[in-house]
Parts: structure tokens; sequence; C-alpha cells
């Protein structure tokens, strides 16, 4: 399909993709609307890591908002489109290299090198600061072209 040409059929996706999904996000709606689909149709299949959770639950948690902590939970449950990575030894030293080679923190670092550990075709992210880091195809959402 049209996503496939743009993202591979495996794709990583950051966490603010996953915040956009659960919480919504106007100006990307239909963007993130047509990756959902896509996963459900399984036409393309979606990791993202552990660290996802921890980073998702930090706002409803400081908010008291117990609704929103499990509508995180239940959408980060694996599924058969959607995988987690859990964050190995290999995966903090890979995350070490790129954080001392880019711009990236080391949360961003742990994101990418996780993708890259999980053989993924794409990264998809809302943050330009991922496109000057080499070693995987960095897909802006932004910049993700879709036709409905």
């Amino acid at each position: 399909g049209q996503l496939t040409s743009q993202l591979g059929a495996r794709v990583y996706l950051d966490t603010n993709i996953i915040i956009y999904a659960v919480e919504g996000y106007e100006p990307h709606a239909d963007r993130i609307k047509s990756v959902l689909r896509a996963m459900t149709e399984g036409e393309i299949k979606a990791v993202t890591s552990d660290l996802t959770l921890a980073e998702v639950l930090v706002k409803p948690k400081r908010d008291a908002n117990t609704n929103l902590e499990e509508a995180y939970r239940h959408f980060l449950q694996p599924t058969d489109s959607l995988r987690n990575s859990v964050i190995t030894r290999e995966i903090l030293e890979a995350a070490a290299g790129i954080r001392a080679t880019s711009v990236l923190k080391l949360p961003d670092a742990i994101h990418f090198a996780s993708a890259i550990n999980q053989n993924c075709d794409s990264f998809l992210t809302n943050d330009e600061r991922f496109e000057s880091v080499s070693g995987l195809k960095v897909v802006v959402l932004s910049k993700l072209s879709v036709v409905e």
C-alpha cells in the first residue's frame, strides 16, 4: 500500500506517535488514522519500546488521570500489529553510541537503538532531530503523505 512504500512493512513508533494515537492531535489526525488502519489491516507491523510506557504514563500519573493511564496501558498491550521491544544491554550499548555521536538525548537514543535492534524498516516520529541520525530511515509524521 501507499504507507508501506513510505514506511516499509515494519515500523518503529516513537513515543510522540503513541501520544497522538491515544490522545488525538488534530494537525495530524488523518495521518495517525492511516497508520493505525494500516496496522489493524496487517499492512504494517509496528514496534515500540517498553520505555514508551514509562514516558506516556508520566503526565496522566501527575494529573491523577486514571482513565488516560488505562487508555495507554490498553493501547500498548502487545498485539499482532504492535509489539513491545524489551530494553536489553545490547540496546543500551548501542544507545550510548548513538547518544555520543548525535543530538539525541538518551531516551531518544534508546528508542532509535531499539528500532535498529528490532530490524525495523523505518522510524516514525514527529521529532525532526531524528533526521540527522544515520542507521535507519526516519519518517517525520508531518511529512508523511496520506491519500484517503
